[in-house]
């Protein structure tokens, strides 16, 4: 954690943590705009906040978009916050509120996490109900194959559409598919409001995407995007806010062979 905070140390740091905040998917012309820097600054700037995980980024054409990354922020908060003082504890928790609360501007979630594991075994627990069941409470029955249906059981609640479906499924690489659908018996098992689910019924269906990189012997990069939002889209909200849990739960699981406390599902 010290690169993280050496990282927000920096008062120009933390001013691009905040352009990105109130708007994501920016390239670095776009956020020397905000600040009175040179280029290179900026750039030096960016490459410590990606170095520490508070950034995650993505080309897009010749362009260099730039994520806001929430993962360091959870792991202090979920995994070690009793070492800091209130004072502390509170500044981590806005900042991780902060991280996580405002839905992308550009209609993408992007979040990177580094896990011990290897991507065999990362592969599994994206894809075996063994597993999903212990950190996200959720199970798919499905080949995996690109175009297979999907049936999503999650609780007493259970999922299946024709066009929920497999994208991608390259192992231990990239897996991809379309997000669940949204009805009536989804608001009755989580006890939502019903106007609520009907509203995100009513968006195109979002998709997921899971890429595995391995980052050095033991340590595999996982980034998961989550996008084809509509403007101003309540179930990406939604997800921004679900995602960070899920993916801290499945990190402890395979790193530890336990799930958190307080998100066990």
């Amino acid at each position: 954690m010290d690169e993280v905070f050496k990282a927000l140390a920096d008062p120009n740091r933390r001013r691009l943590l905040d352009s990105l905040n109130a708007r994501n998917g920016q390239t670095l012309r776009e956020l020397c705009a905000g600040l009175e820097l040179a280029r290179q600054s900026v750039s030096k700037h960016l490459a410590v906040l990606e170095a520490a995980n508070l950034i995650s980024t993505r080309r897009s054409g010749r362009e260099k978009l730039h994520y806001l990354n929430a993962e360091p922020i959870n792991a202090i908060t979920e995994r070690w916050i009793t070492r800091y003082d209130r004072a502390r504890v509170h500044a981590l928790a806005d900042l991780k509120k902060a991280l996580e609360a405002a839905p992308m501007s550009d209609n993408t979630f992007v979040y990177t996490t580094f896990i011990k594991t290897t991507r065999e075994k990362l592969w599994q627990a994206l894809t075996e109900p063994a597993f999903t069941k212990r950190y996200w409470g959720s199970s798919f029955d499905t080949d995996w194959q690109p175009g297979s249906e999907m049936v999503w059981h999650q609780q007493d609640w259970t999922s299946k559409d024709p066009e929920q479906v497999v994208l991608e499924a390259d192992p231990y690489n990239k897996l991809a598919y379309t997000w669940h659908t949204f009805d009536p018996a989804f608001a009755e098992a989580f006890d939502m409001n019903p106007d609520l689910v009907a509203a995100w019924a009513r968006e195109p269906r979002s998709q997921v995407s899971f890429e595995l990189e391995q980052a050095s012997g033991d340590v595999v990069k996982l980034t998961v995007v989550h996008n084809n939002f509509p403007p101003n889209s309540g179930v990406q909200e939604g997800i921004s806010g679900g995602w960070p849990g899920i993916l801290s739960n499945l990190k402890t699981l395979l790193e530890t062979g336990e799930v958190l406390p307080d998100l066990a599902v």
